[in-house]
């Protein structure tokens, strides 16, 4: 018996090619693709919008698009002092998804060279 709620694949990445991870359009096109490569199912447009200008070593644009399973998130980060060019990106769902097809995609879309991930499988 599967007694698993929900997958949660947590990605930090860094040095990441900064007019990619600097462009709307980018996110835009990586969020839809990301959706179709992982079989889910988005419930309206992604929210694509810049953040944190206050602090100029976390803004960027953070990305929200709800899926009919839960949720995609993610920060882009170009300015980030510690990591370089960094993004965040979290994929949570109750439905099953390959976690190395969303790796190959950041990088694809990203030029992410480092990427470290965190998989969790989420039961209350």
């Amino acid at each position: 018996m599967n007694k698993t709620w929900g997958y949660h694949l947590i990605l930090d990445c860094a040095n990441c090619t900064p007019d990619l991870i600097k462009s709307y359009d980018n996110i835009y096109n990586f969020t839809k693709e990301l959706v179709k490569r992982i079989d889910m199912v988005a419930y309206g447009e992604p929210v694509i919008e810049h953040f944190a200008t206050h602090d100029p070593a976390k803004a960027g644009f953070s990305m929200v698009q709800l899926i009919e399973t839960s949720n995609i998130c993610a920060h882009f980060v170009p300015d980030d002092l510690e990591g370089g060019n960094a993004m965040y990106l979290d994929v949570f769902s109750c439905k099953e998804y390959d976690d190395q097809v969303v790796i190959n995609l950041v990088k694809e879309y990203f030029g992410a060279k480092y990427v470290r991930p965190n998989y969790l499988t989420r039961q209350a």
